[in-house]
């Protein structure tokens, strides 16, 4: 990881906040029990597909539009509103996900609010790169959002024990990658803290 700057975008005066570690833990953390899920149920039905992945995209949209200020960004100011947006757009599928149960309807769903979402975190991966401390993994989780929106549509007609295996993969390596970022930015908000 690169050393915190002051990214573009933000409030004079304005830097990550040191709890920026909170909201990317936290997003780890739902994006692996997810992907617990989808491994440890043998035969999940249409409705658990359903219910487990608008679950995931439902937590996943907040704990993003919360970590645009504790990055550093304004809600008004890019990236702070591509942000909002992608967040609002992993909210929006999560609950769609939870009151419609269908293969088609979870592959193209879910592949649109992974898609959207990872989209931005990989332009804003590579336009903040050098910049923020968390644009290297943005570029990561971008690449991975965009590769299980993807694949998404093309395991719809293998059904729901498919699509979760898919997107579970998905919120699995992208867990693991911000469980690794959290307990970093953890350690450095310590170190900060500790130094005179």
């Amino acid at each position: 990881m690169t050393q915190p700057l002051t990214p573009a975008g933000t409030a004079p005066g304005a830097a990550p906040q040191t709890d920026l570690w909170k909201p990317v833990l936290l997003r780890a953390l739902v994006a692996l029990l997810f992907g617990a899920l989808t491994v440890f149920w043998a035969s999940p039905s249409v409705a658990v597909m359903g219910w487990s992945g608008g679950t995931y995209l439902l937590a996943t949209g907040p704990l993003l539009i919360w970590s645009i200020t504790k990055a550093g960004y304004r809600n008004d100011a890019m990236p702070g509103r591509v942000f909002s947006a992608a967040g609002s757009a992993l909210t929006g599928s999560g609950v769609a996900l939870v009151l419609l149960h269908g293969d088609l309807l979870f592959g193209v769903i879910a592949a649109f609010g992974l898609g959207l979402a990872g989209a931005v975190e990989l332009y804003c991966g590579i336009r903040y790169r050098g910049q923020h401390v968390l644009a290297r993994d943005w570029l990561a989780s971008g690449i991975i959002g965009v590769g299980t929106a993807a694949a998404l549509p093309f395991f719809i007609s293998l059904g729901a024990h498919a699509l979760l295996g898919v997107a579970g993969g998905g919120a699995i390596i992208s867990g693991v990658l911000w469980v690794l970022s959290g307990l970093t930015l953890r350690h450095d908000a310590r170190a900060a803290a500790v130094k005179p």
